[in-house]
């Protein structure tokens, strides 16, 4: 070997995780500018044009704390208003989203699996989740009258149709080896069920799952406009009748931080659950 070969520099396991720090800090600092720049636009134009409709940002903040925040340290800082409106909307939204994720995985699961049932049920289900839920406010009324049991149903019945439709469709993926070898080896329906179909269906019911997750936030939203006695979604039309923007805003800013929580929580089960498949599924969207 020649004794002038160049030898070339081995970068370092601390130069490699440097570069590594510096990149997921621009991307960090990139995600945070683009909400930043876009609040001080609002800013500035809502300052300029000078609508009572569209208030600044600045007056939104003051608002949110004074309705939702700025209460005691026994109350985690929730102000009564927040107590006594927030909590009974979350109970309605999770709990209604939750029924209808147990019903849908289940039928879509059963649907997904049999040869004809989906051909019987298609129309059937098809024909049920064109009709807009809260064209069947009043029918919940009549059945379940005013309260949590009419905002429940409607939160079901409009929630329901993307996890049990992304169920079946993910129930019929199952590779046919893998159906095949259960044939052989005779495993028991229960271990075939939730050893072969619901791995198999977990990416599309996940996926049902988030998309279900907003309608709930929406629905409970539009449940609580029609003779409910609390609710974020009472106190979002109270500040409408009222002409108060501010507070109105406030409420809408309030159900976009939720609805961003939600995502990002399950977002973030969804890549523990699924952290066993390969590759994209475990950096899965959003």
């Amino acid at each position: 070997m020649s004794a002038t070969t160049a030898v070339r520099p081995v970068r370092g396991p601390h130069r490699a995780g440097g570069a590594g720090a510096r990149r997921r800090a621009t991307s960090t600092l990139q995600r945070v500018a683009v909400p930043i720049v876009a609040v001080i636009a609002w800013e500035i134009a809502a300052r300029a044009g000078d609508s009572p409709f569209f208030p600044p940002p600045t007056d939104i903040a003051v608002a949110f704390w004074e309705t939702w925040l700025g209460g005691p340290a026994s109350q985690l800082f929730l102000s009564d208003v927040a107590v006594q409106n927030i909590l009974p909307s979350l109970a309605r939204m999770l709990g209604g989203w939750a029924v209808a994720v147990v019903v849908g995985v289940s039928l879509g699961c059963a649907l997904g699996r049999s040869a004809t049932a989906m051909d019987y049920a298609g129309p059937l289900l098809a024909f049920a989740r064109a009709i807009p839920p809260p064209a069947l406010v009043p029918v919940f009324l009549v059945l379940f009258e005013l309260g949590t049991p009419m905002q429940l149903a409607t939160i079901i019945f409009g929630v329901v149709w993307p996890v049990l439709l992304n169920s079946a469709d993910g129930a019929r993926s199952v590779h046919p080896v893998q159906v095949q070898t259960a044939q052989v080896f005779r495993i028991p329906r229960r271990q075939w069920v939730f050893g072969v179909v619901l791995p198999a269906a977990l990416p599309k019911i996940f996926a049902g799952m988030r998309v279900s997750l907003s309608l709930a936030l929406i629905l409970m939203v539009i449940s609580e406009l029609v003779g409910a006695t609390n609710g974020i979604g009472l106190q979002l039309a109270l500040a409408q009748r009222r002409f108060d923007f501010d507070t109105m805003w406030a409420a809408v800013v309030l159900l976009g931080a939720l609805g961003h929580l939600f995502n990002s929580v399950l977002l973030a089960v969804e890549r523990r659950v699924l952290a066993w498949q390969p590759g994209g599924t475990r950096k899965g969207g959003s």
